[in-house]
């Protein structure tokens, strides 16, 4: 945007400094940086807007050319459902042939049955030789009972 090289800021920073003076000088430069930021800030968030309002134009126009596809289809099966006789498709003269042509979503589907569990078969992700193997613990232990476990024993004549 702006043709600044090094050499205009050398000499826009030695004018600031004999006008601001070296005491205010930091200063105002931090004062600048913060205002450019924001600037920056402002400027990404206004493109962004841009950006999303233009995404949303073209998903509003994707979206009305998908209910008009779905709107063609609808109309077309209906239009053969009213009238059976008149179907464009090759080959299919009656509405017994027309079944055999739906796809299988619109093919009567059995009902769902959920599979018998034995909750007494534990099932386990890894197997119990690879566990015995990289000495994975099979059994939950209480931390009470795994400090028990493993406290030192003392001696029987000490107290």
């Amino acid at each position: 945007m702006f043709d600044i090289g090094v050499t205009k800021l050398a000499i826009v920073g030695g004018i600031a400094l004999v006008v601001i003076g070296p005491e205010r000088l930091p200063r105002v430069a931090r004062m600048v940086g913060t205002l450019l930021g924001r600037a920056q800030r402002y400027v990404s968030d206004v493109k962004a807007e841009v950006n999303r309002s233009i995404e949303l134009e073209e998903l509003a126009k994707m979206k009305s050319q998908f209910e008009g596809a779905a709107r063609d289809v609808h109309d077309h099966v209906h239009r053969a459902m009213r009238d059976p006789g008149s179907f464009d498709e090759p080959g299919v003269s009656d509405v017994s042939d027309a079944a055999s042509v739906l796809p299988l979503e619109l093919a009567p589907q059995p009902a769902y049955k959920a599979p018998r569990k034995n909750w007494r078969l534990k099932r386990s992700a890894m197997p119990t030789w690879y566990k015995q193997r990289e000495g994975v613990r099979r059994n939950a232990q209480s931390g009470a009972a795994r400090v028990a476990r493993f406290r030192p024993r003392r001696p029987s004549g000490s107290l």
